[in-house]
């Protein structure tokens, strides 16, 4: 009998590159960061359609949602209620991430070689010890007066507002104008995220070059650390999934949160086991019909969501980018977490179709506040597990928008 191989997905891989480092880095020691490179151009891979991407996505997401008028009301009250649950979704991860440290533990000695290490790769020390603006210039500042070089630099901010400002132009000239710019954008688009796929398939050998790097220099204590970070991001999930949204069913949605989870629980099974928003549609769909919430309100509510609401994947950000200052000792002013939610929060819309979009908001948000990008190492090994867990969270807050939704719209 002739056995086929079966071939390996991707996040096995990583979790084996991460493996095979973690096990060079022990044998060779010190000697192993030198092909640290490998991992260096991985990053690079990356950061370098960061900015396109977001660009693009968030244009594309804004023209498609962005005319009020058109969508009319229940689209104005399903687009607020999505980004003040993301807004609280990023903030109850930062929140978990303050308290419970998870970066910590590392002597002072290590600390402050891995912050030397990177100082001067990641310009830390160029960034953090820029004067920080007063929150008026904080505001003017997002305002690019030349886009060219917003782009160029990597100013995500301004490149945010770009997008935002662009992608609603869009919405209010002429259509037959603004549809041949949106099918070359949406072409553009489709090309980007093939460049993510290219650098995805490189993930595996990136994540062995730079945690062999990590572990030959500082030991294995630093990976005791990966630990609390992982538990750190199930806990705010978790915390999140069943309060905030079990608050939002009972008061705002008028349903028993009891038989909110238990209409959802094959929908719940479904995202955690393929971890993808788009793939749960139609059981998500299916659970809200035999809940009795009709399609002319799920219909709606749950392809935006999966399009612009990524609650679980934004409290993620949160938790990772505190953790990942936290290894390197740099402390995050209370300017830098409201810059988090703020990028987070916007860049969230047309970022959730795109593959690998928690990495790619994070590198965003990690290059926005100053942090060595090699600390995804660190955080790609257990993605795997974390994307499961992020998914489900995002589909739970689509479900129960659409039972919110309905519960305002019933009656109109």
């Amino acid at each position: 009998m002739r056995f086929r191989a079966r071939k390996l997905k991707l996040h096995t891989k990583i979790l084996i590159g991460l493996l095979l480092g973690i096990a060079v880095g022990l044998v060779f020691g010190e000697k192993a960061t030198v092909i640290e490179p490998v991992g260096k151009i991985f990053l690079r891979l990356i950061t370098l359609i960061v900015v396109p991407l977001v660009f693009v996505s968030l244009m594309l997401g804004t023209a498609s949602v962005g005319d009020i008028k058109k969508v009319g009301r229940m689209g104005a009250k399903t687009l607020a209620y999505f980004m003040v649950t993301t807004v609280i979704a990023i903030t109850v991860g930062l929140v978990v991430a303050n308290l419970s440290k998870p970066g910590l533990g590392l002597n002072k000695e290590t600390q402050e070689q891995l912050y030397k290490s990177y100082e001067s790769k990641a310009q830390v020390g160029v960034e953090r010890l820029k004067e920080k603006p007063s929150t008026v210039q904080f505001l003017i500042d997002i305002v690019p007066a030349n886009p060219i070089q917003s782009l160029a630099e990597g100013n995500m901010l301004q490149v945010i507002f770009l997008a935002l400002l662009f992608g609603t132009v869009l919405t209010m000239i002429k259509k037959e104008k603004s549809e041949s710019l949106l099918r070359f954008l949406d072409a553009v688009n489709d090309a980007i995220i093939e460049v993510v796929h290219i650098a995805m398939k490189l993930a595996p050998y990136g994540v062995l070059a730079l945690i062999a790097g990590v572990v030959g220099q500082f030991g294995l204590h630093i990976l005791v650390t990966l630990l609390k970070y992982s538990l750190a991001v199930i806990g705010g999930l978790l915390i999140y999934t069943f309060s905030v949204n079990s608050l939002a069913v009972n008061f705002l949605g008028k349903m028993k949160p009891q038989r909110f989870y238990r209409g959802i629980k094959s929908p719940m099974i479904f995202a955690f086991s393929t971890s993808s928003s788009s793939a749960t549609l139609p059981v998500s769909m299916d659970a809200l019909d035999h809940m009795g919430i009709e399609r002319k309100f799920s219909s709606f509510v749950l392809p935006l969501g999966s399009t612009i609401n990524m609650d679980g994947t934004a409290l993620y950000q949160g938790v990772s980018a505190v953790f990942i200052a936290q290894i390197y000792g740099l402390p995050l002013s209370l300017g830098d977490q409201l810059t988090i939610v703020l990028m987070a929060t916007l860049a969230s819309v047309g970022a959730a179709g795109v593959p690998a979009a928690g990495i790619v908001m994070l590198v965003m948000v990690l290059k926005q506040i100053g942090i060595p990008l090699e600390g995804l190492a660190l955080i790609l090994g257990v993605e795997r597990i974390l994307d499961m867990c992020r998914t489900t969270t995002n589909a739970v807050g689509n479900l129960a928008a659409s039972v919110v939704i309905r519960e305002w719209e019933k009656d109109k």
